[in-house]
């Protein structure tokens, strides 16, 4: 097998992970990241299922269990923080996970993770991007943001939800990509605070909104905002400057109870301010020739699927094995690896979102109510504890490929 000269334009998780399985076969790897340095931020995350496995065959278990945070499980609370239902992790390594699942770690520790791990192999070009391409038979034509102009084998685009890479290789008359759900949300780091702990804690309040903390440091909490909205208004605010961003979410958060006005204090000085709506991309392809599209950029799930960085892990495991198994003929490798993945994401955007968002949002207080005493008894008859031990954590029936040759673990 000939080695291959390969662009990812992305450095976050999907990128890097790719670049693991593609240098460590021989392949010349470079990845361009539009931010000036490594971008080791961002909330906490998990891994899941199929996912973890992955981690596991990349040899990097260990390292991933030494950074996770300790988080004991998921509370709902009312205003004067009284618990009102509280649902523990399953951390037995066996059976189904809950909203705080066993591998939970911060997405800065992930990525530091993955870079160290590929730094030696791989060279990374912070603060440029591609600006455009051309396709020919046997190669992609490159140019960059600061001037130049290069050749690769391929070009993948692991650049997220908003991939420039995806809209480039669409038709100019393809349909909406998005699934649109009407769904913010937005985070932030905050000082910790004594009645902070170990517990993600989700509160309710009227009006389709929620706020969410979570501690993953003895220093530090994370503060979310999360609440619907479908008008052309607020999805045109979110592409505003992130100013006009916190003025909204103050306005629409401002006086809703349990510990959001902290909160709001702390997001006008916060220096981790994010904000995103929430969707599901979804595409008729993945690739188009020699460029291919991986993780968030190709098929984001969304974050209320919990399965993004999953995703992104098991697509970078089978796009490299499939690369590998058809280094000549890179489209039809692309085919195999579309052909493989696409039931296991079918899977992952095949989640009931409106159930999913009526109980999660709901409207009225009287609905909060019922939802905290049906959480309750769902705690008190352990139907958790039957999850746990009658379920298995894995997406449907899909079974992880076994590439020859490219598991680090053997």
């Amino acid at each position: 097998m000939a080695p291959l000269k390969i662009l990812i334009c992305g450095g976050g998780c999907a990128g890097p992970s790719l670049a693991f399985w593609l240098a460590r076969a021989g392949h010349r790897v470079t990845i361009v990241e539009r931010f000036p340095a490594l971008r080791a931020t961002g909330a906490q995350i998990d891994i899941r299922a199929q996912g973890i496995e992955v981690i596991k065959r990349m040899g990097l278990i260990d390292i991933v269990r030494s950074k996770l945070v300790d988080e004991e499980g998921v509370s709902m609370v009312d205003t004067n923080n009284t618990t009102k239902a509280t649902i523990l992790a399953n951390k037995t390594g066996k059976g189904g996970q809950t909203a705080s699942a066993e591998y939970e770690i911060m997405r800065g520790d992930l990525v530091r993770i993955l870079y160290d791990a590929t730094k030696e192999n791989v060279d990374y070009i912070f603060g440029v991007t591609v600006e455009s391409f051309e396709q020919y038979e046997d190669r992609v034509e490159v140019h960059f943001s600061d001037g130049r102009t290069d050749t690769f084998d391929m070009l993948v685009g692991a650049d997220g939800q908003g991939s420039r890479i995806r809209k480039a290789i669409q038709p100019a008359d393809a349909p909406e990509l998005y699934r649109r759900l009407g769904v913010y949300f937005s985070y932030w780091f905050v000082p910790r605070t004594a009645v902070d702990t170990n517990l993600f804690k989700f509160y309710h309040c009227p009006g389709g909104r929620a706020v969410v903390s979570r501690s993953h440091s003895p220093t530090e909490s994370q503060a979310y905002f999360v609440f619907k909205d479908d008008s052309e208004e607020t999805r045109s605010l979110f592409r505003a400057p992130i100013e006009q961003q916190k003025e909204f979410l103050e306005q629409k958060f401002r006086g809703a109870g349990w510990h959001t006005d902290r909160f709001i204090e702390g997001m006008k000085t916060t220096e981790n301010f994010y904000c995103q709506e929430i969707v599901q991309v979804r595409t008729d392809t993945w690739y188009k020739n020699r460029v291919v599209l991986l993780g968030d950029a190709g098929y984001c799930p969304s974050p209320l699927s919990a399965m993004g960085t999953t995703a992104s892990f098991v697509g970078a495991y089978v796009l490299a094995g499939e690369i590998n198994r058809n280094s000549e003929d890179l489209p039809q490798a692309f085919a195999n690896y579309e052909k493989t993945l696409r039931p296991f994401v079918d899977e992952l955007q095949n989640i009931n979102l409106k159930l999913l968002l009526g109980l999660g949002l709901p409207q009225t207080q009287l609905a909060i109510t019922i939802l905290h005493a049906a959480v309750w008894l769902f705690c008190f008859l352990r139907i958790p504890q039957l999850i746990h031990k009658y379920t298995s954590d894995e997406v449907g029936d899909w079974k992880l490929p076994d590439y020859p040759g490219v598991r680090q673990d053997q």
